[in-house]
């Protein structure tokens, strides 16, 4: 039998990890030849890594569904980087204010959402390098589908709150 759909409950619930990398491999496998799966799931990790649509239900109600992309950037935001540096910078956060949003900072580093990761980092780059700081590393913070799933529900709540 081979069929175009197949419907999975908790697919690796309860199974070690060897087991459930192997069912995890074969659902990647299957998906290949263009079959369709719909996972339920609370493994908010696997689902990530699985779903290329993605439904978040509360209470038998469908509160937000989507892309992971899709859903990361309405409900978590845009994009958060950190930038970490070579030594101090004293006042960096006010000279890029104008490039992108600071959300917090330390001695070497600081972490800031940014609309247009592809465009502004580089300018961002160049004016912390004219700026005479040496870059150790820029990197995009993980936003994950629990990131997602717990702003979801908050606002899910918010909204019952309000009935």
């Amino acid at each position: 039998h081979n069929p175009p759909v197949l419907l999975l409950d908790e697919p690796t619930s309860a199974m070690d990890p060897h087991s459930a990398k192997l069912v995890r491999d074969a659902i990647v496998e299957l998906q290949r030849d263009e079959r369709t799966f719909l996972i339920t799931t609370h493994n908010l990790t696997e689902a990530q890594q699985l779903a290329d649509h993605i439904a978040i239900i509360r209470s038998g109600a469908i509160v937000a569904s989507g892309t992971f992309h899709d859903l990361a950037r309405q409900f978590v935001g845009d994009p958060l980087m950190e930038l970490r540096t070579h030594g101090a910078f004293n006042g960096l956060a006010t000279d890029i204010s104008d490039l992108v949003t600071v959300e917090a900072a330390g001695e070497d580093w600081l972490r800031y959402r940014v609309a247009d990761p592809y465009n502004t980092n580089p300018a961002l780059l160049r004016r912390v390098a004219g700026l005479g700081i040496d870059v150790v590393t820029l990197s995009a913070v993980s936003q994950t589908l629990e990131d997602i799933y717990l702003q979801v529900v908050k606002e899910d709540e918010g909204l019952h709150d309000l009935e």
